[in-house]
């Protein structure tokens, strides 16, 4: 089992990775309160994983604008920068690599977590369908119905690209080796590129290429604050989560994958539709594999494939050339040591729901490892 591809070495910016295997980025809603600064049982979660190539963690809000669910991390008090090196500190101390995700959820918020009780921020005033994850009066998690938000200005939108900067520059003061922007899953960036949340007619609506200024404005901003190769960028096309459509996908993707192209990543992490999560290769959507196949084509960096995917599809897409890395989500949730796991060919254990979201060490750091 090992000769598989899935444990040799890669290159990705100034870093050899052991691995192929990546810890996907984890909502757990277990930052610490007040301030959503990381804890030292977070650190430990983080430590119990380290056996993966690269370790992204959990989106973590770049303001306090940017938060929309409770409990969930930031990166833009030194108390939360404090927290995070904590994090890094005990991933690098079992030779592991770990890349911060930044987030900014725009409409996909709540005004309780918004700074003066303001209306969440998005491209165009568009409220998403469903409901918020937020805090209620007893400090317990509840749900409210999202809002329509505030369709931002064109002169506050180079605001929001200093804060991911500003961000960028906190999350390597934490120790942090690179950083991903999060452009997928029907948060703020994706919410300007999807045509159907964008509704702009100013320079950053419209055109594909207008809808895709703003992901590009930051991507060039963060570089410039971590120096090349430290930068990842995480993209969901055809993806519908918090009510995300675009007209063309094709088109859309395609044109931002040979943007990224020549942007100098670390790599590019792209949440596969092609098999709708856990269907088999009978059912793959053919849109997803155009799709997929025009950015595998387009961006010739590295490429992080993730969404569904157990160990032999992981081997058949590296195998194939379809991708460089393939990212583990709910396995790594339940599987601290999955490389060994893959390496011997153990089974897996499997993830309680319960206990996804919010809670203590139960479901997070108390998962049983193999040899005890």
């Amino acid at each position: 089992m090992s000769h598989s591809p899935l444990f040799s070495s890669i290159q990705i910016g100034p870093y050899t990775l052991r691995n192929r295997v990546v810890m996907a980025p984890l909502t757990r809603s277990r930052a610490g309160q007040p301030g959503n600064v990381p804890t030292e049982l977070n650190a430990r979660y983080y430590r119990q994983r380290a056996d993966a190539g690269l370790i992204v963690s959990e989106a973590t809000q770049i303001c306090q604008q940017g938060q929309g669910y409770a409990w969930t991390p930031g990166i833009h008090t030194a108390e939360q920068v404090a927290g995070w090196r904590r994090v890094t500190d005990a991933v690098h101390g079992e030779g592991g690599r770990i890349f911060l995700q930044l987030w900014h959820v725009g409409r996909v918020s709540h005004p309780c977590f918004q700074p003066g009780g303001a209306l969440p921020v998005a491209p165009s005033a568009i409220a998403p369908t469903g409901q918020a994850f937020i805090v209620d009066g007893q400090g317990q998690g509840g749900w409210a119905p999202f809002v329509v938000p505030r369709a931002l200005e064109t002169g506050e939108i180079a605001g929001i690209v200093a804060q991911y900067a500003q961000a960028t520059r906190n999350a390597l003061e934490a120790g942090f080796d690179g950083v991903e922007v999060h452009g997928a899953n029907g948060y703020l960036l994706d919410q300007f590129i999807n045509s159907n949340s964008n509704q702009r007619s100013d320079r950053y609506g419209g055109s594909v290429a207008n809808r895709a200024r703003l992901l590009l404005e930051v991507i060039e901003a963060v570089s410039e604050v971590s120096g090349a190769g430290r930068v990842g960028v995480r993209l969901s096309p055809l993806g519908t989560f918090n009510d995300m459509a675009d007209a063309d996908p094709l088109e859309t993707f395609g044109y931002i994958a040979g943007q990224l192209d020549g942007c100098s990543l670390a790599y590019l992490h792209v949440v596969d539709p092609t098999y709708g999560g856990h269907a088999g290769p009978e059912t793959a959507d053919p849109r997803a594999v155009a799709v997929m196949a025009s950015i595998r084509e387009r961006f010739r960096g590295p490429l992080i494939v993730c969404g569904g995917y157990d160990q032999a599809k992981a081997e058949a897409a590296l195998a194939q050339g379809r991708a460089d890395l393939v990212a583990f989500g709910r396995p790594y949730i339940a599987n601290p040591d999955l490389v060994k796991r893959f390496l011997r060919g153990a089974p897996l254990n499997t993830p309680d729901p319960d206990t996804f979201y919010g809670g203590g060490e139960a479901g997070y750091t108390d998962y049983p490892l193999l040899d005890g």
